[in-house]
């Protein structure tokens, strides 16, 4: 979303009627500046503005947000989560449901990881991760850090019995056909293999997609080894601890959006002060595709 809003964007973005938004303007309740006769509202003012009008009823649930990491599942993540002790837990329902749970309160951080749009030639591509932050997470005391860069593509059967070498090949129309398993749409690998398809002029009508969708990585990795799907997105990891063929696709960043005041709490403390030991860094590159280089690199600020 833009930095700044015309009349119909802030409403649509308050949830109100134009009038209304002509009422507050009218009465210098809402930041707005007036430009050659245009109104034009700054969302940072907009969001600081609706952040300082809200009651203390929903605040304690930030203050106090339970330790608890929603979003995306991570092998390396959760692995770090348990060994550090911190008393953290995570909720592994996607990158999309982590952000509104954070957003609502019911977790103190989101893991999340969503892909740029496609572009072309040497334009340069978005930060989603950020640009998704900022958007929802504005209005919130957190910020965004690096957890990992990981290489993200399809598992396979090991020995990949049915001769999968690209993306193409999920849409073979003749035998042997490929079933493919899905993340819930909420999940950023979800979001990523649709714009894999695009970016590769497949279109998704043309697979043959198998239910229900996989909730974790693992679960991709367990309807393969079961034999109930023979390809679906993860991460090479996952295809390690699996034993299972692995085709990359592409590389991409998982970020951890954290509440500040949950930051600085013992749970958080402990696991990135885990996360700078030498035994995690021998966990992590002994998982292929990792590359933590960057673990804790600030993002953004809300």
């Amino acid at each position: 979303m833009r930095p700044l809003l015309s009349t119909k964007e802030v409403a649509d973005y308050l949830r109100l009627k134009e009038r209304k938004v002509y009422d507050l303007v009218a009465q210098a309740a809402i930041p707005h500046s007036r430009v050659s006769g245009k109104l034009l509202f700054p969302r940072a003012l907009v969001d600081e503005w609706v952040r300082q009008n809200t009651t203390d009823l929903a605040l304690p649930s930030m203050r106090h947000a339970p330790a608890i990491i929603a979003g995306s599942s991570d092998p390396l993540l959760e692995w770090a989560v348990r060994e550090s002790r911190s008393g953290l837990a995570t909720m592994s329902y996607g990158s999309l449901d982590g952000v509104e749970r954070l957003a609502a309160g019911s977790a103190s951080a989101a893991a999340l990881h969503l892909p740029a749009p496609s572009t072309r030639g040497t334009e340069q591509r978005a930060d989603r991760n950020v640009e998704f932050a900022r958007d929802r997470l504005a209005h919130l005391d957190c910020v965004l850090i690096e957890w990992a860069r990981r290489e993200q593509g399809l598992l396979l059967a090991r020995g990949n019995p049915k001769r999968i070498h690209g993306l193409a090949d999920l849409k073979r129309a003749k035998a042997p056909r490929v079933r493919v398993v899905e993340r819930p749409t909420s999940a950023g690998s979800y979001l990523l293999f649709l714009k894999l398809l695009q970016e590769a002029g497949i279109a998704h009508e043309a697979l043959q997609v198998v239910t229900p969708a996989a909730q974790t990585e693992s679960d991709v990795a367990a309807m393969i080894l079961d034999g109930r799907a023979d390809a679906g997105l993860a991460v090479r990891a996952v295809a390690q601890q699996f034993q299972l063929d692995f085709l990359p696709l592409t590389t991409e960043r998982l970020d951890l959006a954290v509440l500040r005041a949950s930051y600085f709490d013992a749970p958080w403390q402990g696991l990135m002060a885990f996360a700078r030991t030498p035994a995690f860094a021998r966990y992590a590159k002994s998982l292929a595709g990792y590359d933590v280089r960057h673990l804790g690199e600030v993002k953004w600020n809300a």
